[in-house]
């Protein structure tokens, strides 16, 4: 009797797009050529995107990560992440007569230039976003204490009381769910007509087409994948966005050590994808795991092409 060992086959949805967007591109392109440019070591405030993999490979090129600007030496160089931070660190820095590069993404920066404008016109800010990230202690920062109210979910939109309903105004952290989104803001614009909203959507083009990338593939798959690491907004709005667009089983992995095999059971259909900070080796990663166990066929399932690209600060002009 023949014993054969044929593995079963599976069939990859591959997410088109999916990884680094554009914002996170440009971060860590600032770290690289300022480590080029200037030497090593060069600090990093906070974690430049939130993937260890990203982090520990730009450590290997001689950037050093800390989390305050007082764990910088006097006369180092320093990066300030793509999450934006408050204006008081940029003060600090120009203080201690560092030299610094803000890698902030473009798309961050616009919510806070749209946040000063509206408290410029004497309007009650709101900002719609998660406590305690780093994108959402950026912005709340770029204004005086007490300023922004922060509105996480569409009951805190139904208790919020205002100072003066017909002066409120209302940003959102870039990274969130796209429908969660719209709940709470129509919860806003029902009870306050008259609210100022953003001129054009502040989630921004990356967070969107990677939803919108999932929501195509979930009806179809029995399990979806979203590599990213568990602090990563955008990463973790995608297992959520899988699950409400009808997958059984949704689940986020940092590498293809994390994935639950006995969870995953058998799937002949799996959908995959990955958040905006993550960069495609660990896709690879994933694809050749799955190898190891299945017959695979891999299918890219396009949804949006993305040609976005920011400018790189003047200083790293070669």
């Amino acid at each position: 009797m023949t014993v054969t060992n044929q593995k079963p086959p599976l069939t990859l949805l591959l997410a088109n797009p999916r990884g680094f967007c554009a914002g996170v591109d440009r971060a860590i392109q600032i770290v690289e050529m300022a480590i080029e440019k200037f030497g090593a070591p060069v600090y990093v405030r906070h974690e430049i995107v939130h993937n260890r993999f990203v982090v520990e490979s730009l450590e290997r090129k001689g950037a050093v990560f800390v989390e305050e600007l007082d764990e910088v030496p006097a006369g180092a160089r320093v990066i300030f992440s793509a999450h934006g931070v408050p204006k008081s660190v940029p003060a600090e820095a120009e203080t201690r007569e560092l030299f610094y590069l803000d890698a902030t993404c473009p798309l961050v920066s616009k919510v806070h230039v749209e946040a000063e404008r509206l408290h410029e016109r004497g309007l009650e800010i709101l900002l719609i976003g998660h406590a305690g990230h780093p994108e959402v202690i950026g912005t709340m920062g770029q204004l005086p204490e007490g300023a922004v109210r922060l509105i996480e979910t569409a009951a805190d939109a139904e208790a919020f009381r205002p100072r003066d309903p017909a002066k409120l105004a209302f940003v959102t952290q870039t990274t969130l769910s796209v429908d969660d989104t719209a709940e709470i803001v129509a919860v806003l614009r029902r009870r306050f007509p008259e609210i100022a909203g953003p001129h054009k959507e502040d989630i921004c083009y990356a967070t969107t087409n990677r939803q919108e990338a999932v929501k195509a593939i979930a009806p179809r798959a029995e399990a979806m994948l979203v590599i990213g690491a568990p602090n990563s907004s955008n990463s973790m709005r995608l297992v959520e966005v899988a699950e409400r667009a009808g997958c059984a089983y949704a689940a986020l992995v940092q590498r293809a050590a994390d994935i639950d095999w006995q969870a995953l059971g058998r799937p002949a259909t799996v959908g995959l994808t990955a958040g905006a900070s993550a960069p495609d080796v660990l896709v690879e990663e994933v694809i050749e795991a799955f190898r190891q166990r299945f017959e695979v066929t891999v299918e890219d399932v396009p949804v949006r092409r993305e040609s976005v690209q920011f400018k790189l600060p003047r200083a790293l002009a070669v």
